[in-house]
């Protein structure tokens, strides 16, 4: 092979390569996001449906789950066809708030038991 080949080749090795992380791993890692979801509903969960139907999971099944939307209403919904879990936000950002509290409570901790080791 000739140096413009294999210099033709690498480009298209480094194109690729740069198609890769820029397309198609954060849809894969997108993919996986929405799988684990989907597989972590819960009972009493209030979730939004891709057609705008707000709604609190009364029972989850295989693939669907029964949404209740009114009183004495409820409907089966596709798993699918959730997009988001509304809950799940505030409570994700009450966790990260915690998780930044107890790291400051075992430094603290740290420090006083460094201070009376001395």
């Amino acid at each position: 092979m000739t140096q413009s080949t294999m210099s033709l080749v690498l480009y298209f090795v480094v194109f690729f390569g740069i198609m890769y992380f820029l397309m198609i791993r954060p849809q894969q890692k997108q993919a996986k996001q929405r799988q684990t979801l989907l597989s972590s509903l819960h009972v009493k969960d209030r979730v939004i449906t891709a057609g705008g139907i707000y709604g609190k999971i009364m029972k989850v099944k295989d693939n669907s789950v029964i949404l209740q939307i009114a009183d004495k209403v409820e409907i089966e919904v596709a798993k699918s066809g959730i997009t988001s879990v509304e809950n799940r936000d505030i409570n994700a950002e009450k966790d990260k708030k915690n998780d930044k509290n107890d790291k400051g409570i075992k430094l603290a901790k740290e420090e006083t038991d460094v201070k009376s080791e001395s």
